[in-house]
C-alpha cells in the first residue's frame, strides 16, 4: 500500500488577520434589542450597533422571521440571471421613500460599493473626470472609495496611488476652526469657489460627494445652509450632487434621511446602507431613471448584490420602522441623549463639544493648547471609551485624530435605555476624569 504525505500545511490552524483590532474585548453569545449578551455571562447595553447597522435593534422577531422564511424559498438568485421577488417588493417599498424623482434603483453589497457604483454613474452621465469630496468624509475602504475618503489617513495610506480625479474642499466644521457655524459655512463655500478657480474647472466636475452627518469623520452634522450650497453650485454647473446616507440614513438622524434637515434639497444620486436591513448586506444607489440610463451598460452587476435574503430583511426593516414609528423615536430619543451629553460636558472641561442628529451623537474629547486653544485628546477618548465597556455599555471612537466618542443606539432604544446609557457614560467619564476635570 502506497502511503501519501498530506498537503503542506493540511494541520496548520488558522487565524484571523493580526491587523484586525476589535473595539471591546466582548465575544457575543446572542443578542436582542438594544442588548448584546456576552460569553462571558455579561449584558452589554450596545450603543455601537455594528457601526449603525442594526437599525431595527438585535434580531428583530419580525426581521428575522423574513429572513428565515425566504431562507426556505431560495436564498441566492442572482439579479442579473434571475429576478426574484423581494428584490420587486422592496423597489416598490424604497419608492414612496426616497427623494422626489429618484425613481430608479441599482442594489449592491456593501457602502463602499454603492458609492463606488454613485461616482461612476455620475462620470459617466457627464463624462467628466472629477469628484469634489470635503474634508472629514468617509466612503469607504475599497481603493475608489478610500480614494474619496479623509476621515483618517489609516483608510488611504499604504498603497498608493489611489484613484485620480479626485479634489478635497473644507468641510464647514466650526469648532475646530473655533468659529460659529455661519462663519465656518461662508468660509467653507468660499474655498470650494476658490478650489474651482484654482484647480478643479467647474465644467470638469462629474460631482460632488457629501455626507449629510460626517461618520468616521467625527459626527458632524453637515450644515443645511452648506448643503444647499452645494446644490446651488451643482444646478449652476451641471455637477451631480451625490448624498451618501449609508450612516445617517434610515431613520438614524430622526428624520428619514439626514439630508432632509436642509429644507427642500433634493440630491441627484442617494447611496443607502446599514441600516437598510437591520444587519443584512445590502446597498443600493437611487437615481432619476433619466441619469441612470446614462451608465454604460455592463457597469451595474455584482454576483450577491441585492440577495433575496437581505431584501426580504429589508423589506421587513421597512415595515418595522413604519409600524413602530421608529423615526419619531429616534428624533425624541435623540433629543433625550444629547441633552444628557450636554449637562455632561459642564461637568467635566475635557468634553469640548457634543453634537449629533437623532441617534448620531459624538462627543470630543480636548485638552489644552498652545494659546488655550483646545487640541484633540485622543488618549481620554479611548480611556472613556475602555472605561464605558467595564461598565457595559458598548461605544466606539471616531474622527480623525480618533478624539470622539460616538454613540449609535438602535432606533427602538427606550427612554430608560437611554438613561441607563447615559448614567453609564457619566460614571466611566468620572473613572477617567474625576469629579469635575480640570484642561491642562
Amino acid at each position: 500500500m502506497t502511503v501519501t504525505a498530506e498537503p503542506a500545511g493540511f494541520t496548520q490552524t488558522a487565524h484571523l488577520s493580526p491587523v484586525l483590532k476589535q473595539a471591546t474585548p466582548v465575544v457575543v453569545d446572542h443578542a436582542r434589542g438594544s442588548w448584546i449578551h456576552g460569553t462571558d455571562g455579561r449584558d452589554y447595553l450596545d450603543f455601537t450597533t455594528g457601526i449603525g447597522v442594526t437599525s431595527t435593534g438585535h434580531c428583530h422577531p419580525r426581521v428575522v422571521a423574513a429572513a428565515q422564511a425566504q431562507c426556505a424559498k431560495i436564498i441566492h438568485a442572482q439579479y442579473t440571471t434571475v429576478m426574484h421577488e423581494p428584490l420587486l417588493e422592496l423597489t416598490a417599498k424604497l419608492g414612496p421613500l426616497l427623494p422626489a424623482g429618484l425613481d430608479s434603483v441599482f442594489y449592491a453589497n456593501s457602502g463602499s460599493e454603492a458609492v463606488e457604483a454613485a461616482i461612476r454613474l455620475a462620470r459617466m452621465a457627464t463624462g467628466r473626470p472629477n469628484i469634489v469630496v470635503f474634508q472629514g468624509g468617509f466612503h469607504g475602504r475599497t481603493v475608489a472609495a478610500a480614494s474619496l475618503t479623509s476621515a483618517g489617513t489609516r483608510f488611504s495610506a499604504g498603497f498608493s496611488p489611489l484613484m485620480p480625479g479626485v479634489h478635497m474642499a473644507p468641510f464647514p466644521y466650526a469648532y475646530r476652526y473655533g468659529w460659529d457655524t455661519d462663519t465656518a459655512i461662508d468660509f467653507a463655500l468660499d474655498e470650494l469657489d476658490y478650489l474651482f478657480a484654482t484647480r478643479v474647472a467647474p465644467d470638469d466636475a462629474a460631482a460632488f460627494l457629501i455626507e449629510p452627518v460626517l461618520g468616521d469623520g467625527g459626527y458632524l452634522p453637515t450644515p443645511p445652509r452648506f448643503l444647499q450650497g452645494l446644490r446651488e453650485r451643482a444646478d449652476t454647473h451641471g455637477i451631480v450632487l451625490i448624498v451618501d446616507e449609508v450612516q445617517a440614513g434610515f431613520g438614524r438622524t430622526g428624520k428619514f434621511w439626514g439630508h432632509q434637515h436642509a429644507p427642500g434639497l433634493t440630491p441627484d444620486i442617494l447611496v443607502t446602507a446599514k441600516g437598510l436591513a437591520s444587519g443584512f448586506p445590502i446597498s443600493a444607489i437611487a437615481a432619476p431613471t433619466a441619469l441612470m440610463a446614462k451608465a454604460w451598460p455592463g457597469s451595474q452587476g455584482g454576483t450577491y448584490g441585492g440577495n433575496a435574503v437581505a431584501a426580504a430583511a429589508a423589506i421587513a426593516t421597512i415595515d418595522v420602522i413604519a409600524d413602530e414609528n421608529l423615526v419619531e423615536n429616534a428624533r425624541v430619543r435623540g433629543e433625550q441623549l444629547l441633552a444628557g451629553l450636554r449637562a455632561l460636558a459642564g461637568r467635566f472641561p475635557a468634553i469640548g463639544d457634543v453634537r449629533g442628529l437623532g441617534l448620531m451623537a459624538g462627543i470630543e474629547f480636548v485638552i489644552a493648547g498652545s494659546g488655550g486653544r483646545p487640541q484633540p485628546d485622543a488618549t481620554a477618548a479611548a480611556a472613556v471609551q475602555r472605561a464605558t465597556t467595564g461598565r457595559d455599555l458598548l461605544t466606539l471612537t471616531c474622527g480623525p485624530a480618533g478624539n470622539v466618542v460616538r454613540l449609535i443606539p438602535a432606533l427602538i432604544v427606550s427612554e430608560d435605555e437611554i438613561a441607563l446609557g447615559l448614567d453609564r457614560f457619566e460614571r466611566a467619564c468620572a473613572e477617567v476624569f474625576g469629579d469635575g476635570d480640570t484642561l491642562g
